[in-house]
């Protein structure tokens, strides 16, 4: 039985020469290609790149904490901000501002403001007396990540205003109104009461864990 075998023709010199040829062509398109979009980058006139330049963190001052942070309220408040012109129509100069402020409050009750004699312990060392001042309010810390300007209405002149100056107008007053508006809303609500009594509640446990039996938490307003 004779077994055939067939051998397939070898490429000659000069087909494989035009092959390293076209793939070096190739690779030099290639090579051009990201070579190009890289120095386009870098000479091209309207791109932009962001440089930091800014200076090493200044720590102004350090100050130990004597206070007790009993609570926390989430708000969020919608601001309405309208600005008309005397004699002129809104469509020519006026501006709306719907912002949506977010932010937390804390309410802390101030230890360092414990009197001498405001702490009493009997002599068996059984009983405790506490008398604390009432719960404060923080400042309102927005969440910038949750602060937005949701809507905005502006007359032909602040919109040329705005275009030339290079800047869509300055937020600080919509910021400040939000703060505002959630200090009102956080003193409005039982924000400090919960603090008084997460107070209360955390001084109580902590005491009858270090052995005392009885134990007395009362404020500086309280007879």
């Amino acid at each position: 039985m004779t077994t055939s075998r067939t051998t397939l023709p070898e490429a000659s010199p000069g087909r494989r020469r035009r092959w390293r040829y076209v793939a070096g062509l190739l690779v030099l398109a290639v090579l051009l290609v990201v070579g190009g979009r890289l120095a386009w980058s870098w000479l091209n006139p309207l791109g932009e790149r962001s440089i930091d330049r800014s200076q090493p963190v200044l720590l102004q001052s350090i100050k130990d904490m004597s206070r007790f942070e009993a609570a926390t309220g989430t708000f969020q408040v919608v601001v309405d901000l309208e600005k008309d012109a005397n004699f002129l129509p809104d469509a020519v100069k006026g501006t709306r501002t719907l912002f949506v402020g977010a932010g937390g409050v804390d309410a802390y009750v101030d230890f360092s403001a414990i009197a001498a004699d405001g702490v009493t312990v009997s002599q068996d060392r059984t009983e405790a007396t506490i008398r604390l001042p009432r719960a404060q309010l923080e400042k309102p810390n927005l969440d910038n990540s949750r602060s937005y300007v949701f809507a905005q209405q502006r007359g032909l002149l602040d919109r040329v205003q705005d275009f030339l100056s290079g800047s869509p107008g300055d937020q600080r007053e919509l910021y400040l109104l939000a703060e505002k508006k959630i200090t009102e809303a956080a003193v409005a609500s039982d924000l400090r009461a919960r603090a008084d009594a997460n107070t209360k509640a955390m001084l109580t446990g902590m005491l009858k864990s270090l052995g005392f039996s009885k134990v007395t938490v009362k404020f500086t307003d309280e007879a």
